[in-house]
C-alpha cells in the first residue's frame, strides 16, 4: 500500500473529526478498539454452531435475537493462537458495511474494557516495517498512557478473508 493510500485511509477512518468514541477490548494481552457507533450489543458467550468448510477465522455462527450471524475470531485474523474462553470473555456484536450491505457480525474477545474517547492527535498510521501483523489490517495506533490501542481495519480483514475463501473454492 502506498504512503498516500495509507494516509487517505487514516484520515477517512477519523471522518475528519478530532476525536472518536470507541469500545476497547483485549485480545491476547493487546488492547483493541472499535468505533462505538458500530457496536450493537455486548454478549456473554453463547452456544456456537460450527460451519463445515468455513475459514478458521469465521468458523461458527451464533443466534443473535433470532438471526444467525457469523462469529469471527480476530485472534486468528491477526495470526494469534486461538485461546480458551475465560470468565471475562465476551462477544461484541457489530454492524458493518460489507460490499454495500449492512452485516451483523459477532467478534469474540478476551475481555471488554470500556467506552472511551480517543484523540486523533494521539494516533498514527501503523509503521510499514517491523509490524508482526499485516499493516492493512490496522487503521491506526493510538497512544494512551504507556500503551498503544489498535484500531483494526475490519473492511480489510473481512474482505481479504472472503477473497481467500473464494479463491479456495
Amino acid at each position: 500500500m502506498s504512503a498516500t493510500a495509507a494516509a487517505e485511509r487514516f484520515d477517512n477512518h477519523w471522518n475528519y473529526a478530532e476525536e472518536v468514541e470507541v469500545l476497547t477490548f483485549d485480545l491476547n494481552g493487546e488492547t483493541f478498539a472499535l468505533e462505538a457507533v458500530i457496536v450493537q450489543e455486548i454478549l456473554d458467550l453463547l452456544p456456537e454452531t460450527a460451519v463445515p468448510g468455513s475459514q478458521p477465522f469465521v468458523a461458527s455462527v451464533i443466534n443473535f435475537r433470532g438471526k444467525v450471524i457469523p462469529l469471527a475470531d480476530l485472534r486468528l485474523a491477526f495470526g494469534m493462537e486461538a485461546a480458551e474462553a475465560t470468565i471475562d470473555s465476551r462477544i461484541i456484536v457489530i454492524e458493518i458495511d460489507l460490499q454495500g450491505e449492512q452485516t451483523l457480525v459477532g467478534l469474540r474477545t478476551d475481555k471488554v474494557n470500556e467506552v472511551t474517547t480517543l484523540a486523533k492527535s494521539a494516533s498514527e498510521a501503523p509503521p510499514s516495517v517491523g509490524m508482526r501483523w499485516r499493516a492493512d489490517y490496522i487503521n491506526c495506533l493510538v497512544k494512551r498512557g504507556g500503551e498503544f490501542i489498535i484500531l483494526p481495519n475490519l473492511q480489510a480483514i473481512f474482505s481479504s478473508r472472503r477473497d481467500a475463501a473464494g479463491a479456495a473454492n
